[in-house]
């Protein structure tokens, strides 16, 4: 077995490679850039190598600086995780003639299934139902237009080299079809330092299911069954499962074995995915491999048992896979919410910042019988980098059904505390009590159609609403008694607390009752219905853990003015509780109306401008495009709103922005 092994990557996925050679015995080389000197994976690592500046083509995706790192410290084999050099043919070449294993797939292999364009090729000619497309090379942004009239919109514009939604537009008409060209285009050759591009019918109303694959060097090929990946925002992964709720027995065998055809044809060997489209009656279409790990590769291991980094490890060790297809049972189900740093009331724009707090759930065996996974890349007090993809960690749990998993991560993503920073936890956890998702009735348009205005928070259900109120009272309660003794009080001046007290929380009051005692507290309510609360919550505690008659309820909680920030399942909650006679005069004081910026274009995220599409004195119309801002890889045209008269510009290319920076005003 190897004595030592170079990660040539960083984030999350660096640090899960980590654990599991740690696990095997095996020591651990990372490389860094100027931005991650103080990175988690630096930290785990034996050793740490730095290799450059910031920018990923200037450090991690350059394979001279790599190749050094490997002399240097005399690594015998190079994981490349996923992203960056993952997918690289030269550099598994350049590994292969240095002498050192590449922990991934034959170059060969690489070089015809990694690239999207060559993969659709081999596919066809094996025989494999593939999605109607032009495979060719696309000149300039007018071919591309025409390109995708022949077709027929809805088009998918795909960087060749691409992956995780970088390099990839949906383009509607010939306007979105040469903007997504030159966007994708420009993303592709930043991200992978290739810019070829590809063009495919768009299959509306789709599933994305693919196939986890495993080979070795002996002949040996099985699949691990699938994950349903449908749950995606521009392309990207959001929340993943397995196995998938819509497969039968008989199309996930077929699809497995097509997937194993697939990899024997090119002499796949290592861990492999290939994704497939399947419609609603089950037809499956295939879309590409990824010749490496799969970012949602948590989700098959929770439910086979199987360490995929740990296979890969040895089948670049020449050993022979240790089980066979039929031991490759499904046990229970698994679910993946990827945590990304991108603000969800911002139409889900990148934001980056420092961590001022960041607590995730406790890893292991919960109390309802299920299992929690963390995988991560970051720790409280470090910082999210505007250079690299905004991941901030992949929650995974575990339970016997789907709903338990479910309810698994409800409770897991009300527990995860992260502060600082903009992120998508809301969003998440609001997906989990979407009836469709709970249904199982979901496409890859899930987001754009129950989401189309973007999200703005959760309205909880009536039922849920009650539960917190009851909390917030009986928190309350705990809150007002140790107030009560606050030392240094003026004698004769003994502050009592009364059981009467009204709940106002999303534009509802809750009159109500307390009656604590030793286990907790009853709150009846006018109704004359009543809820048994129990916690060991105390007051300055940010996460609050409680039994609501006798469910979990969890959570995060800040101090307000006469109550609480009370944030769960999706939903941040200003909840006031007042006595009668507060809430009395509560009711009479005036609203405050937030500023009025309808004639400023403000700035959504950090980021760099790249482009300026209009001038001072230019009439623009609604939906046209203003400029576009770069953040973590990827172009971020903004539009305008309505019609109007560019008054004047505030920003130049290649400068700096922050959030709300005012970068145009209008007359």
């Amino acid at each position: 077995m190897f004595k030592k092994i170079l990660i040539a990557n960083r984030g999350e996925i660096a640090c899960r490679v980590i654990k599991s050679a740690r696990k095997m015995g095996i020591q651990t080389v990372a490389i860094y850039s100027d931005a991650d000197r103080n990175a988690l994976h630096v930290q785990m690592a034996d050793e740490a190598v730095h290799i450059g500046p910031p920018p990923a083509n200037q450090s991690y995706i350059v394979i001279d600086k790599v190749m050094e790192a490997i002399r240097q410290t005399g690594a015998e084999a190079v994981h490349p995780g996923y992203g960056f050099l993952s997918e690289n043919r030269k550099f598994a070449e350049a590994l292969e003639a240095e002498g050192v294993a590449f922990i991934g797939p034959p170059s060969g292999a690489i070089e015809s299934m990694g690239d999207k364009i060559t993969s659709k090729k081999i596919a066809k000619e094996a025989g494999v139902s593939t999605v109607p497309g032009y495979m060719g090379l696309i000149a300039d942004a007018d071919e591309a237009v025409k390109i995708s009239g022949e077709i027929g919109y809805p088009v998918m514009i795909k960087a060749s080299a691409g992956g995780g939604g970088k390099g990839m537009r949906i383009a509607w008409n010939d306007q979105e079809a040469r903007e997504g060209f030159e966007s994708s285009k420009n993303e592709a050759a930043n991200s992978f330092g290739d810019d070829r591009i590809f063009i495919e019918k768009f299959v509306t109303q789709p599933r994305h299911i693919e196939i986890q694959v495993l080979a070795d060097q002996h002949g040996n090929c099985v699949y691990l069954h699938e994950r349903e990946c449908s749950i995606q925002r521009r392309n990207q992964k959001v929340i993943e499962e397995a196995p998938s709720p819509f497969l039968d027995p008989e199309t996930r065998k077929a699809m497995g074995e097509q997937a194993c055809a697939l990899a024997r044809a090119v002499g796949y060997t290592s861990a492999g995915t290939v994704e497939f489209i399947v419609d609603g009656d089950r037809n499956f279409y295939f879309l590409e491999m990824n010749t490496r790990l799969q970012v949602e590769h948590p989700v098959t291991e929770l439910i086979t048992g199987v360490d995929l980094v740990e296979q890969m490890i040895r089948v670049a060790n020449g050993e022979a896979l240790p089980f066979r297809q039929d031991d490759l049972t499904i046990n229970g189900w698994a679910m993946e919410s990827r945590l990304y740093a991108e603000d969800p009331y911002r139409n889900f724009l990148p934001s980056i910042g420092r961590l001022t707090r960041y607590r995730p759930p406790v890893e292991g065996p919960t109390q309802g019988g299920g299992i929690v996974r963390n995988d991560t890349g970051v720790y409280e007090g470090g910082e999210i980098s505007m250079y690299y993809d905004p991941m901030i960690a992949k929650l995974c749990t575990w339970g016997q059904t789907r709903d338990a998993a479910i309810e698994e991560m409800r409770l897991a993503l009300d527990t995860f505390e992260v502060e600082g920073i903009g992120h998508n936890l809301p969003f998440c956890a609001a997906v989990m009590d979407h009836p469709k998702f709970v249904s199982g009735d979901i496409t890859t348009a899930f987001i754009a159609e129950e989401f189309p205005e973007g999200f703005d928070g959760v309205s909880l259900p009536e039922p849920m609403l009650r539960k917190v109120a009851a909390a917030a009272a009986a928190m309350n309660r705990v809150a007002e008694i140790r107030r009560t003794r606050v030392s240094g009080r003026m004698d004769n001046h003994e502050r009592m607390v009364g059981d009467d007290w009204v709940v106002v929380l999303q534009g509802q009051e809750y009159p109500v009752a307390v009656q604590a005692d030793r286990g907790g507290a009853t709150v009846a309510f006018a109704d004359g219905a009543a809820m048994r609360v129990e916690s060991d919550w105390t007051p300055g505690q940010t996460l609050a853990r409680l039994l609501v008659d006798g469910e979990p309820l969890v959570l995060k909680v800040g101090r307000l003015s006469g109550g609480y920030r009370l944030r769960l399942r999706g939903a941040d909650l200003k909840v006031h509780v007042r006595s009668p006679r507060q809430a009395e005069l509560a009711r009479l004081m005036p609203e405050k109306l937030p500023p009025d910026t309808s004639k400023l274009l403000l700035c959504p995220m950090p980021g760099l401008m790249v482009k300026l599409s209009v001038a001072e004195g230019d009439e623009v119309f609604e939906g046209q495009a203003l400029c576009t801002v770069e953040a973590m890889k990827m172009e971020n045209i903004l539009r305008a709103e309505k019609k109007g008269v560019v008054k004047s510009i505030n920003a130049e290319i290649g400068g700096s922005l922050m959030v709300d920076d005012v970068i145009m005003e209008f007359e």
